[in-house]
């Protein structure tokens, strides 16, 4: 995972600003991480299939300004060639924060996020993330 906004990720892959970056080697058709938490910030109905609703990404680049060494990332509607995120519903878009690969240090991040005082209901997700570039 390149949980980092401020490290460069050595990937084969160009991701979005919104995505949540990781390593891909070249060649890979399907990738998925191992599992990581994340904080799940804000969350939006949508209809499944709906790729016009998602968190706005001005809102996304400004919560980034809150937490400088952790990457906050949102969901996109799941198509050919982009990113996808397990243990999330089809009928949600999140915006999430990376908050690490053990429970202690998301729960540290996660009382970090509710110390701002900004994001009611965060709450701690397990999850992996994936890129399917058939």
């Amino acid at each position: 995972m390149c949980g980092n906004p401020n490290v460069a990720c050595k990937t084969s892959v160009t991701f979005h600003e919104y995505d949540l970056p990781f390593r891909i080697p070249a060649n890979a058709v399907i990738w998925d991480t191992e599992l990581f938490y994340a904080i799940i910030l804000k969350s939006v109905p949508a209809v499944e299939g709906d790729c016009d609703t998602f968190v706005p990404e001005s809102e996304r680049l400004e919560t980034q300004k809150l937490f400088a060494d952790r990457k906050v990332f949102s969901s996109r509607c799941v198509e050919p060639g982009e990113m996808f995120y397990t243990n999330v519903s089809d009928k949600h878009r999140i915006m999430a924060v990376y908050a690490g690969t053990t429970l202690p240090e998301a729960k540290r991040m996660l009382s970090a996020v509710q110390a701002t005082g900004k994001f009611p209901g965060a709450n701690i997700r397990r999850m992996r993330t994936g890129f399917n570039g058939t």
